[in-house]
C-alpha cells in the first residue's frame, strides 16, 4: 500500500464541495501546492481545478476531490488539510509534520522535505 500524501477533515471536504458547487459546471475540485514567498519562505496554494493534471496525485474525502502538485509532494506528506472559521478569518489550514516554523502572521511557513526512510520505518512498525 502506498503512502497517502495528505488527508482532509470533514470541514475541508465540505468547503471544497461548496467551492466546486459555486464555481460552475467545469469545476472538479481544488489543487494544493506550495510556492516560494512570504517572510518564512513558502506559502500554500489552493487553486480551482477545471482540468485535472495527470501528473497530480488525488485525495478524496466525503465526495470532495483535491489534487496535489507533484512538486509539493515531499513537503506535504502526512499533512492534514482543514477549514476553519474564526472571528477574524476563514480559510484552509494545514497541519503539516514537515513544517519547521511559520511567520508571525501565519501566512507563510518554512518546510523541509519529508524523511522517506523514517516514514517507511513507521509504516513497517504499524504493520507489524
Amino acid at each position: 500500500m502506498a503512502f497517502q500524501i495528505m488527508t482532509m477533515t470533514d470541514a475541508a471536504a465540505d468547503r471544497v464541495k461548496a467551492i466546486v458547487e459555486n464555481s460552475g459546471p467545469d469545476a472538479k475540485g481544488v489543487r494544493v501546492g506550495i510556492k516560494k514567498g512570504g517572510c518564512a519562505g513558502m506559502e500554500y496554494t489552493v487553486d480551482l481545478v477545471k482540468e485535472p493534471d495527470a501528473r497530480d496525485d488525488m485525495v478524496t474525502h466525503g465526495g470532495a476531490s483535491v489534487w496535489i502538485d507533484p512538486a509539493a509532494t515531499l513537503y506535504l506528506l502526512g499533512t492534514q488539510m482543514d477549514f476553519e472559521v474564526t472571528k477574524f478569518r476563514s480559510g484552509f489550514v494545514f497541519s503539516n509534520p514537515n513544517q519547521t516554523s511559520a511567520c508571525g502572521c501565519g501566512e507563510s511557513v518554512e518546510l523541509q522535505a519529508a524523511d522517506l526512510a523514517e516514514l517507511a520505518r513507521q509504516k513497517q512498525a504499524a504493520e507489524a
